[in-house]
Parts: structure tokens; sequence; C-alpha cells
């Protein structure tokens, strides 16, 4: 199969059956990386046909990544494209084939969804047009969505996105931006989404501050020459949110 769709898991043993089969049945390979559940995530996954790699420990959503693209660049080499798919079902493995499209026309080397904003809580809007406008800014460039989880590649962005999976909460920016500097062909398709639960106000303060944080700290380095070190101190006294764990 030359279509295989990663899924992160955390504690996901209400959700991974039926993200399972819908991702088999839009006729892709599901690889679930469980990210040491309690659960029994990884079970269903495999009873239901799914590759499972398992972390002893909780590493993150980045580190999961990583382990997928190590294991289907050294195991699967009939491999041509992978997607990102959360197994929360936010996103609907119905639109996969929207993301695999320019792909496998060879219209693009990664792929990213992006939302209606009409349909994004107000909350989660907010957070997303700041992040989107500063990073635009910043990189110049016009992307509609810069945060959507929803991703697809070539296995040539695989290999070269391989170290640009080290981040949780800020993954997406991490390969954004990576692949822009790699010259790699961006494109986007609109997708669905569906929010199940509402952060508390705090807790989305600290996560919008992260990202941001990021953006304008790499963007200073990448495109100025300028280094601040602000994003690793606010990290370390775990006044924003960079790892995902669930």
């Amino acid at each position: 199969m030359s279509n295989i769709v990663i899924i992160p898991a955390y504690n996901e043993e209400k959700n991974i059956k039926e993200i399972v089969l819908r991702t088999k049945r839009a006729g892709y390979l599901p690889l679930v990386v469980d990210d040491s559940s309690t659960d029994k995530t990884s079970e269903i996954a495999k009873k239901h046909g799914a590759i499972v790699l398992r972390h002893e420990i909780n590493m993150g959503k980045g580190i999961g990544l990583n382990t997928a693209f190590n294991y289907i660049l050294k195991n699967l080499p009939k491999v041509k494209y992978i997607a990102i798919l959360d197994a929360d079902l936010q996103y609907l493995p119905e639109d996969l084939p929207k993301l695999f499209s320019p792909l496998e026309k060879n219209e693009a080397d990664y792929v990213t969804g992006y939302r209606n904003w009409k349909t994004v809580p107000l909350r989660h809007r907010i957070g997303n047009f700041v992040w989107r406008t500063t990073f635009n800014i910043i990189f110049n460039t016009r992307f509609k969505d810069t945060n959507c989880g929803f991703i697809a590649m070539n296995r040539k962005a695989m290999k070269v996105l391989l170290n640009s999976t080290q981040g949780g909460y800020i993954i997406e920016n991490m390969m954004m931006i990576d692949a822009m500097r790699n010259n790699l062909r961006i494109k986007q398709v609109p997708v669905r989404v569906f929010y199940y639960d509402v952060r508390d106000i705090p807790t989305g303060i600290r996560y919008v501050l992260g990202n941001l944080i990021y953006i304008i700290q790499t963007g200073l380095r990448l495109k100025y020459g300028i280094e601040i070190r602000l994003y690793r101190q606010l990290e370390r006294l775990k006044w924003i949110f960079t790892k995902a764990t669930d």
C-alpha cells in the first residue's frame, strides 16, 4: 500500500476502533503510535488491523511522529505518501483523499488542511488568528491556517522533516517552517473540523503564548539573525505548554 496514515494516540480506547476502521474504509493503512496509554488503545487498534508502535513512557506527539517516520522509512519502502490524523476524531478520515490528492498529482510535497473559521469556537478562533497573522507577517506568507494538525506529505518531505518533529503543541509550526526552509512545495486544502472540549481560559492562554513565542523567536532568528532564548526559559518554568501528552 502506497499511502499510510499515522495516528498518534494516548488513552483513546473510546475512539480508536472507529478511527482505524474509517481510515481503512477510506482505503489507507492506519499506523497507530500509542504514547504509553494506560487503557486498551493498543489492543483495540491491533485487533482491527492497524500497525501499532508503542512507547513505554509518554513522550509527546512530536516524538511519536518521529517514531512513525523512522519506522516507515526503514520498514515500508513502498509507502510513497503519509498523513497525520488525530485519534480524537477532530478531523475526519473521509477527508484524507483531499490531502493525498495534491501529492499523488505531484502538485505538492507537503499538504496541510485549512479550517473554516466559522465552525471553530471563538476562543480557538482568536488564538489561531494571532498565530496565523504573526506567522504570515514574519515569514511573508499567505497561509490560511498555520496550526492545522491534519497534514500529509510525500516520502521526500518525511525524510527532510525527520528532525522537525521534536515539539508538541508547536509541531505544526515547526514542520511548516522547516518545509519552507527546505523549499518543499506546500499546498493547503479545506478540511472539516469538530471541537468536543473547550479548554479553560488560563490553559488556553498558555497554549497561545507557547506557539506565539515560538513563531516570533524562530522568525527573528531565521529572517534577521536575531537570537532570543525566551521560549526554552518559559518552557522550563512551565509558563507555556509545549509537549502534547494526549
